[in-house]
């Protein structure tokens, strides 16, 4: 069977994680109109009958300024060296000259295919242009056009990536779809309703560490802290009479009631940690 490790690089909001999602028909990886919303790596794992394909998210490329960001862009590095093929992601109305800089800058061993995303925003001669210019890179094996949000032809976008990996044995149970715990997954969508309902520069400076996740016979008792690195933002966080925190939880256990399959009781906590994100010890702690 064919199998290996198709990995997602791009800039920020190219559609990396929205990809991801429309590929396993899964919310896996939170999506916002923000930039740096994907930290981790997550992988996803296609598996079917003749092959199986282990495809990385990845946090977008930045020049880190943070020691979380430090983390985050050794994710990438980790992706680049165990990948079979690359996928680069492109949103078709970027700046196509830095997007090349990136990609070349990868320095990829493996063969690539560039990804043009968000065709539904430009015209056909803009998206065949866009082809025409990565297809002369050096690094390009074949281009792909999609807009990610409105579903993707699953057959047709596999075929020319099941070309590229080589055959081997499943890395992977038939019935995984993801290496990474349940308590990642919760906390992410918490981290996802904190991007969606806060004020900008909010998301930035939070974490979220599950704390308690108790599987009980009629409900999943979860108990989680969000970090933030200011008073200040606790107050933001925490809102008038508990009013934003309290929208966060309920639009979060929604979210993670989907995902469960089950009812779930969801205490959030806000916690002061000055500096965190230059902190390795916590960065450890939360995950990172």
């Amino acid at each position: 069977m064919k199998t290996g490790f198709v990995n997602i690089f791009g800039r920020p909001n190219a559609g990396k994680s929205t990809l991801l999602n429309a590929l396993m028909g899964e919310k896996l990886a939170i999506v916002s109109p923000k930039v740096q919303t994907t930290r981790h790596r997550i992988k996803a794992i296609m598996t079917e009958k003749d092959y199986q394909v282990i495809f990385s998210d990845t946090p977008g490329i930045i020049e880190p300024r943070y020691k979380l960001h430090e983390k985050m862009m050794q994710a990438v590095k980790g992706a680049l060296e165990d990948a079979d093929v690359a996928l680069l992601i492109v949103d078709v109305n970027e700046n196509w000259e830095e997007c090349n800089t990136i990609f070349e800058a990868l320095k990829l061993k493996v063969p690539a295919v560039v990804v043009i995303n968000k065709i539904d925003r430009a015209s056909q001669e803009k998206i065949k242009e866009a082809v025409s210019f990565f297809e002369s890179k050096t690094y390009c094996r074949k281009t792909l056009t999609i807009t990610a949000t409105s579903g993707i032809n699953i057959k047709n976008f596999l075929k020319p990536i099941l070309e590229l990996l080589p055959e081997g044995d499943p890395f992977y149970t038939d019935d995984d779809i993801s290496d990474l715990p349940t308590k990642f997954f919760v906390s992410e969508l918490i981290r996802e309703k904190i991007y969606e309902l806060s004020q900008d520069e909010i998301p930035y400076h939070t974490a979220v560490l599950v704390r308690e996740f108790k599987e009980k016979t009629t409900l999943v008792k979860i108990v989680a802290d969000i970090i933030v690195h200011r008073e200040t933002q606790k107050v933001i966080l925490i809102g008038e009479g508990g009013s934003m925190i309290k929208k966060i939880g309920t639009a979060a256990r929604q979210d993670i009631e989907a995902f469960l399959q089950q009812k779930v009781f969801l205490e959030l906590f806000v916690k002061v940690k000055p500096k965190w994100r230059e902190n390795d010890l916590q960065l450890k702690e939360y995950g990172y």
